[in-house]
């Protein structure tokens, strides 16, 4: 009986310590330090939660730059890849489906070199960033969508050299552009 006590007691402690005081210490040190960040990241417009900076959004409209495929359709509860393997007939299907898709969409030569983040969807299905390459291969598009001018087509192209982050670190990844923040942008655009 004495060691079932004791056993419960730990059992106790252990569960108020780790369960408890350990998490609030953590978001309360996290409020503190970056509070943008522990809440979500989110972005609001019009007091209206319009998304996350942290999290992709699906962009099926021709007047906005399109997100890196995701096999969960960007759900946060269930992220996830699609764990297809290298020699899949079902991901060679997927990619050249993709990628005829991006051709066609976009308008540009069948030879041209489209990167691979949007040919396969990405490991957590959340992904919030694409590339400036991916970015410029959609500008036409974009300005022939929103029938942008000269003018407004350089702004565009201003809009994507300020909002291109560099690599974490500046050594980790590459250059990068949130799409929900790009497209929030270009509505601007006047």
């Amino acid at each position: 009986m004495k060691t079932l006590i004791i056993s419960l007691k730990t059992f106790l402690f252990f569960t108020i310590l780790t369960g408890i005081l350990y998490p609030l210490c953590i978001t309360g040190i996290a409020q503190l330090i970056f509070p943008e960040k522990a809440n979500g990241s989110l972005i609001i417009k019009n007091n209206k939660i319009i998304g996350s900076k942290l999290i992709g959004q699906e962009f099926d409209s021709l007047i906005y730059f399109s997100a890196r495929p995701s096999v969960i359709s960007y759900n946060p509860l269930p992220s996830g890849a699609s764990n297809y393997g290298l020699t899949s007939v079902k991901l060679k299907e997927l990619f050249d489906s993709r990628k005829k898709q991006f051709i066609k969409i976009n308008q540009i030569d069948s030879l041209t070199v489209i990167p691979s983040e949007m040919l396969f969807a990405s490991g957590s299905g959340l992904d919030p960033h694409i590339s400036q390459k991916t970015v410029l291969l959609q500008v036409n598009r974009i300005v022939k969508a929103r029938n942008f001018n000269e003018n407004q087509k350089q702004k565009l192209l201003q809009c994507i050299e300020q909002l291109t982050e560099k690599p974490q670190y500046l050594c980790f990844g590459e250059e990068r552009l949130n799409v929900l923040l790009l497209n929030l942008k270009i509505d601007e655009i006047k």
